[in-house]
């Protein structure tokens, strides 16, 4: 635990500009993620039981996912990535990726005080629209995710998301559930705030040298400078 100035030394909440990850952070993905991973694998013929952890393939983009988790080429996570997608588009709907608690007041609240919102997710961008419309939350200024070809890294998406809003990298902060998000963010010279929301393993934000470490939504609105019904200020680390 970390007392309240020593995160306010960074100055995140008074930065305009706040660019959320989707799957993790805006909203609770997996299960619907690992259904639809598990379905993929097992008509590409793997046994999925004899695969590491599934949670690797939430957070970065699938190819990468796929290669990592099965030890193939990126052909083969082509094929996975192929099957994944079909299955997804046929089987998932809003209610299987509901905001994750806290979200919908936090970003009311950011909005309430003037705080400019955006997503940056290594989620398709199309789907990632379509998605972040389905759950009806406080709009958000930009909705950007990969592009095949063309935006490949989370990085790229952030990159964007920057260009599109038309600011600085001073002016905004990252909020992610998983490294991609801290690795990217610093790639663009962003702070990033890295909650643990269930997803990411122990010790995963520490290691990717996050700036900010919370565990859940009202732990990241208290060092955006936002207090919310219920929240709690403990347990949190920079």
């Amino acid at each position: 635990m970390t007392e309240r100035e020593d995160f306010d030394g960074l100055a995140l909440a008074a930065r305009p500009v706040v660019l959320f990850d989707f799957d993790g952070t805006i909203a609770d993905t997996a299960k619907a993620i690992l259904r639809v991973a598990r379905e993929a694998l097992e008509r590409c013929g793997y046994d999925v039981d004899a695969l590491p952890d599934l949670n690797m393939l939430i957070g970065p983009p699938l190819y990468d996912g796929f290669m990592e988790l099965c030890g193939v080429p990126l052909e083969e996570a082509v094929r996975l990535t192929e099957a994944y997608r079909d299955v997804f588009y046929h089987t998932v709907t809003p209610e299987d990726y509901p905001a994750l608690p806290g979200v919908r007041p936090l970003l009311s609240a950011l909005a309430a005080r003037g705080t400019r919102c955006a997503v940056a997710t290594s989620r398709l961008e199309d789907t990632a629209q379509k998605m972040v419309a389905a759950l009806d939350l406080p709009p958000f200024e930009a909705v950007v995710g990969r592009l095949e070809p063309g935006r490949d890294t989370k990085a790229d998406c952030i990159r964007e998301a920057l260009r599109q809003l038309g600011v600085r990298p001073e002016d905004a902060v990252m909020v992610g559930d998983r490294r991609h998000d801290t690795e990217g963010a610093h790639e663009n010279g962003i702070p990033c705030i890295g909650v643990y929301t269930g997803t990411a393993q122990p010790g995963e934000h520490e290691r990717a040298g996050a700036d900010v470490i919370c565990h859940g939504i009202y732990e990241v609105a208290a060092v955006l400078g936002v207090t919310l019904d219920g929240s709690d200020e403990d347990d949190v680390s920079v």
